[in-house]
């Protein structure tokens, strides 16, 4: 089974392109801070993971998540490898988006005045299966 669950905040506005295919797909890429259990000294506090979301989900990331979202993404792991203008074979890890889903309340991110009685609560989610 390939499936990673990784919790933790987006560290830029996702920015949504489109493939060059005769039906366009919507691609965006984007990358979570996500903190370790165990921190060493002299060591990073957080690891940050790469991800890639297509179709319905892409859009969906592009118009509702912003740099500092708290998000729980479940993803595959893929590898693929391409060469460089250089002529180099390059490997590229990714993890492609299965699931996304807000983890925080917008009051709680600090994107609604307090006081809001239309709070979103809970988790509001994006499920697209690739």
């Amino acid at each position: 089974m390939n499936k990673c669950i990784f919790m933790g905040r987006l560290t830029r506005d996702p920015e949504i392109r489109y493939t060059q295919s005769e039906k366009p797909v919507a691609v965006v890429n984007y990358t979570l801070a996500v903190d370790r259990r165990y921190k060493r000294e002299g060591e990073p506090s957080a690891d940050f993971i790469n991800f890639v979301a297509y179709g319905t989900a892409a859009e969906f990331a592009e118009k509702y998540f912003k740099k500092g979202t708290k998000l729980l993404v479940t993803a595959r792991c893929q590898t693929r490898t391409y060469t460089n203008n250089e002529g180099k074979k390059v490997y590229v890890t990714e993890f492609i988006v299965e699931e996304q889903e807000f983890t925080e309340s917008k009051r709680a991110a600090g994107n609604e005045p307090a006081g809001d009685d239309n709070e979103q609560i809970g988790r509001a989610s994006c499920r697209e299966r690739v």
